[in-house]
């Protein structure tokens, strides 16, 4: 592959295999000079100023320090660079003109992977304990969903989130803002739904990039907090001809132990979801999941986590957004067109983790299909990246980031807001005026309510 020498270039980012399992990786001097080396790049360009926090913070280091320079900055306010960044890829994918394969190789998100993968590797007594247990909470998804979603146990779980003293003593306990929305626990979870949905009698047709079979990746979120998203997904496959089964198992993807740089954790899940998978897509089947990040881990971190894992180079061809899917299907003749609603006029967000999945504005180019509507895309993140808007540090920021979309929105008009990704969704249909713009979690849910489903 040719090395790239000036700003930008023609050619495709290309992303190097993350070698945590090496020494060096977790080495503190080899870090710092890593950090040091990209933080001065990013102090010359400051194009992703807008992006996050994480660069701010950055340059504020830098434009308060003794000598208005990186060299003046202690290595130990790194880190407050580090804890700002939530692995959204947008520098990466979106502004940053120096990726590989220019030859400085700068992968912001995966350096800053790394200082987390260190700094959460060398945490000991020291560390703060409240902020540990809250972390290890908000990361271990399928847990939680799992513990808490069961009928009687969800009740007292939704009740406790909903009330306003409980919320006080969380954020008091464990760090949690008190206004951040929290998954409610639903007990009807989606495997219970699903044995009352009818799918039989469809009528599989195989095209050159789908089998026509596909395996539901619930995710821990649709499967115990919004299954009615996962459901609406079903239903709107089956009416396209599509088999759909959901798995008897899964575990949680991995990503939120990513963003914690948790890698040990991430490595013990993929070794349970994977063999599932794995057996799924040597039966014939293509996976779906409705939640970008966990498509992604699958994709793009998993494969550069352990790039000589043959399986998990499987599943990463065989795994699908499932608005990529149906445009793949749709290419060769086999998406239904035969609508009975319009949708009227869609703000749509763009899902980061969708976004660096390159396989273009799929979700867009379906919801036009749908006669009289008309979708606008805002690619702006969300802000809310699962736990940053949580949090009690970063809650405040987590709004500062999603107000432009949210300002875009009330601008124009707009009667539907739906994003790819349902947790910023609701993050961002948190702040709108729900009487003008109503919020779809998911636009699977839209191509729902168009066929009249």
């Amino acid at each position: 592959m040719s090395v790239n020498t000036t700003e930008g270039g023609l050619s495709a980012p290309a992303r190097n295999n993350i070698e945590w399992k090496e020494d060096i990786f977790y080495d503190n001097t080899s870090l710092n000079n890593e950090l040091s080396r990209v933080f001065e790049a990013c102090h010359g360009c400051r194009r992703c100023v807008s992006l996050c926090e994480a660069f701010p913070t950055l340059f504020d280091l830098i434009d308060e320090s003794e000598n208005f320079d990186l060299e003046s900055v202690d290595t130990k306010d790194f880190s407050k660079v580090v804890d700002e960044c939530y692995l959204c890829d947008l520098c990466y994918q979106t502004k940053c003109p120096y990726v590989p394969p220019h030859e400085w190789a700068i992968d912001f998100p995966h350096l800053m992977l790394r200082a987390k993968a260190e700094k959460f590797k060398k945490q000991n007594n020291n560390t703060n304990k409240i902020k540990r247990l809250r972390n290890y909470i908000l990361s271990s998804t399928d847990i939680i969903f799992k513990n808490c979603s069961h009928p009687v146990i969800s009740n007292i779980i939704n009740y406790f989130l909903s009330n306003r003293i409980a919320r006080i003593i969380l954020e008091k306990m464990l760090k949690i803002h008190r206004d951040a929305d929290l998954p409610l626990m639903n007990s009807n979870n989606i495997k219970k739904r699903f044995k009352k949905i009818n799918s039989l009698n469809i009528n599989v047709s195989e095209t050159k990039k789908t089998t026509g079979k596909v395996k539901l990746f619930t995710t821990c979120y649709c499967t115990s907090s919004e299954p009615k998203l996962a459901e609406d997904l079903i239903k709107v496959f089956l009416h396209n001809n599509i088999q759909i089964e959901i798995f008897k198992n899964e575990y949680c993807c991995g990503m939120p132990k990513l963003e914690l740089g948790d890698l040990k954790s991430v490595e013990d899940l993929k070794k349970k979801n994977i063999p599932y998978l794995l057996e799924a897509v040597k039966k014939g089947y293509d996976i779906v999941s409705p939640v970008p990040s966990c498509v992604l881990m699958f994709k793009q971190e998993l494969p550069l986590l352990f790039p000589n894992d043959e399986d998990v180079k499987l599943i990463q061809n065989s795994i699908f957004d499932p608005f990529e899917y149906l445009n793949l299907r749709d290419e060769e003749g086999l998406f239904n067109t035969e609508f009975k609603n319009s949708a009227g006029k869609i703000a749509y967000q763009t899902a980061c983790h969708q976004r660096v999945q390159n396989f273009g504005p799929k979700t867009k180019t379906i919801l036009s299909k749908i006669p009289g509507s008309e979708i606008t895309m805002i690619e702006r993140c969300s802000g809310h990246d699962g736990t940053y808007a949580i949090k009690l540090e970063s809650f405040e920021k987590s709004l500062k980031i999603r107000k432009p979309v949210v300002s875009k929105i009330e601008k124009d008009n707009y009667k539907i807001f739906t994003s790819d990704c349902p947790m910023a969704a609701k993050h961002i249909g948190n702040a709108l005026n729900k009487n003008n713009v109503k919020t779809e979690l998911h636009p699977i849910s839209i191509l729902k309510s168009a066929y009249e489903l």
